[in-house]
Formats: C-alpha cells, structure tokens, sequence
C-alpha cells in the first residue's frame, strides 16, 4: 500500500487525525488523489489507515490506527457504530446527526436524519468515490426511503470538489413534518439551509427557551425560527424574529402557524435592525452564520461579532439576558468570550454568565481534535454596574 512518511513532532503524534503537508517526510509508492494509504513514522513504523488528497491543506485524514480498508463491511461497521452512539444518547427518534465525519471515524461523511429519509454530504475526495458503497450501507443499516445527497458545502472545494444536489436512493422527499423539543418544522432536505434543521443548535433552543417566560425575545438571524418559537412555545411575553432571508422569514411564519404560536417576523438586515432599534427586549438572541472560514478573515469575524454584541448590550436594562453564539472553529471560545467582555465594556453594562452552551451531543467533541468542538455560546446577564 503507498502512502506517507510522517516527520517528527507532526500533530497525529499527539492524537490528532490531519496530516498537513507540512507535516509529510516524504511518500512512497505513488499514492493517487482518493486513495487509502498507510502512514508510518521515521523509523517505518505503522501509524494507520488514512485517506489521501494531495489537492487540499489537510493531504491525509486518519479513519484506522491499523491497516483498513474503505469497503462496504467497514462503512457498515461504522454506520451501525455511530447510529448505536445516537441511541444511546436517546436521540433515535428525534431529527438527528447520525453521522459526523472524523467524530465518528468517517473522514469526511455527514449524515443527517429526518424520520425515514436521510441527507448525505461527502465532503472528502476519497467519499465522494465511495457513493455508491456509502449508500448501499446506508440502506442497510438505516433502511431509509429516501437519501438525498446535498453536497453544496463550501469545504468541497478545498477537495477540488464541485458543489450538487440529487438522490442517492429514492425519489425526492419535497417539505415533510419532524418534531423536536416539542415543536413542528417543515423541512425540505434537498432544498434550505444546510440539510433541513440547524441540527446542532437544538440543545441550545431548549437551554434559552428555558430561560424566556415573561420576557420579551428578540431572535436574531433566526433562520426557521428555531429559538424563537422555542421561546414562544416557553411562555415569553412577546417574541421577534429577524432575518435578512425571505425564504427563512418565509419558513419561521409557516413553522410557527404549524405551532399555533404568536411570532412577529421581521425581514431586515440584522446590523442595520440593531442600529435602529428601540430598548424594547429582556432577551436578545444573537446565532448569526459564521462570519469567518479561515483564519486569515478571523479578525475581520470579531469585529463583526463586536458589533452586534455593542449594539445588543444597548438595548438591554439590567435583569436582560444575551445569548450569542458563534459556529466557527477559528474563533476560541475564550476569544469569543472575551469579544463579549470588551463589548460590555464599551457598552458600559457589567455581565454575569448565567449558561454556556455548545453543540448538541450527536455532533461528539474528539478530545484530541479541537476543530470538532466548534459550536460556543453564552448566555449573560446584565447586572448594576460595579
């Protein structure tokens, strides 16, 4: 089997499953763009399986500390692995994350459910050759009606990937009805944002809705409404949605009538919203997409989370509560922390954390790969100056 000759002191000597080209002593055996490849130390000792692409940052993604290969019984094996995991958990039911790429040992792999059809993104070359046997796991592990192949994430293309939209298996499933939380969304796989649902927030929605009775909710970039109905179903007083999105303005209205829920939503740019709001909120919701994809754009992602934070914090009297959320990985949790302080500091208002919040147990953390524990959240309140 070609592959990689690792140099010392290279991450996956602390756990980590990238290989960055970077960290290559040197190849052998002529390994091509999609294939399996071994990698071994310096001293030609096996470290693994991996995944190759030349063409992309990251040249290797370990899935095996032992020789393996990408056939069908190993796409089973995994599956029924990560699909037990989510059992465990007591999500089976519910709109899940069933897979998560190398959370789950398939670099590469996502696979979201939605009752009885599933939405598949390969966002690795070596994936994207294996449709066919993803697919064919897929069906036996899940037996699904429907699989909706959605690969339009931005990440293929640092694959070399094109960006498509079809069927697996199946026919197109159109607008079907999940329930989560104890609320009902209209989702269309093949056709929204991401996959149907912000999947990972939904912990999120329960822990601030928990935190909404008798006060009036502001969601910002609300998406389908998913915290503010939470928080309307909740008891709040009053509850505002905005979103830049027609189709997401258009979603929030339909999900909350299917609720039998009082959500006022407002179509506007949320920045300019903010500027020209009036101090009306106890609770301001902040869960903007991600500002940043790469590390060189972070700063520029700050101050952008600076503002919104700035602006919020000047509508809220003491008792007022902020949650604000931020999805990318680039960003630390504690610069996303100390975002907020600095912008509590030029808002002149003292903050107490009352939640931090993070994403949903179907997403797991790898303790050794950082970049899988991406979503960070808190939830402060502003108190008397001190």
């Amino acid at each position: 089997m070609a592959g990689l000759v690792i140099a010392p002191r290279a991450r996956l000597f602390h756990g980590h499953e990238w290989v960055y080209a970077s960290d290559v002593k040197k190849a052998f055996g002529d390994p091509k763009p999609g294939d399996v490849i071994s990698l071994k130390d310096c001293r030609d000792r096996p470290l693994g399986s991996a995944i190759y692409n030349p063409r992309s940052q990251i040249v290797a993604r370990r899935f095996s500390r032992r020789r393996q290969e990408l056939d069908l019984d190993f796409f089973i094996r995994r599956i029924r692995q990560a699909v037990a995991h989510r059992e465990v958990l007591g999500l089976a039911d519910a709109p899940c994350r069933i897979v998560w790429s190398e959370s789950d040992g398939i670099p590469g792999l996502v696979v979201d459910r939605y009752g009885a059809h599933l939405s598949v993104q390969l966002l690795t070359l070596a994936m994207d050759l294996r449709r066919d046997l993803i697919a064919q796991a897929l069906v036996e592990v899940c037996a699904p009606e429907s699989i909706v192949l959605r690969n339009d994430a931005p990440s293929r293309k640092a694959e070399g990937l094109d960006h498509e939209i079809g069927m697996l298996v199946g026919d197109p499933p159109g607008s079907i009805e999940v329930e989560t939380n104890g609320l009902r969304f209209v989702v269309d796989p093949a056709d929204g944002q991401k996959t149907g649902l912000y999947l990972d927030q939904l912990q999120a929605h329960a822990e601030v809705a928990a935190l909404a009775r008798g006060r009036r909710v502001l969601d910002c970039f609300t998406n389908q409404g998913g915290f503010a109905l939470a928080c309307a179903k909740a008891g709040a007083a009053d509850v505002t949605a905005v979103d830049l999105s027609s189709s997401a303005c258009a979603a929030t209205r339909r999900n909350a009538d299917l609720n039998g829920l009082d959500v006022r939503v407002i179509e506007d740019n949320v920045f300019d919203f903010l500027r020209k709001a009036s101090p009306d909120y106890d609770l301001i919701i902040l869960d903007p997409p991600s500002f940043t994809r790469n590390r060189k754009s972070l700063m520029d992602a700050m101050r952008g989370y600076k503002e919104i934070h700035l602006r919020s914090l000047k509508l809220l009297d003491k008792g007022g509560l902020l949650s604000t959320f931020c999805c990318s990985h680039h960003a630390s949790r504690e610069q996303f922390l100390g975002n907020l302080g600095d912008a509590s500091v030029d808002a002149k208002k003292s903050l107490r954390l009352v939640r931090e919040h993070a994403q949903r147990a179907d997403h797991p953390v790898l303790v050794t790969v950082p970049e899988t524990s991406y979503l960070k959240g808190f939830t402060a309140e502003v108190i008397a100056s001190r």
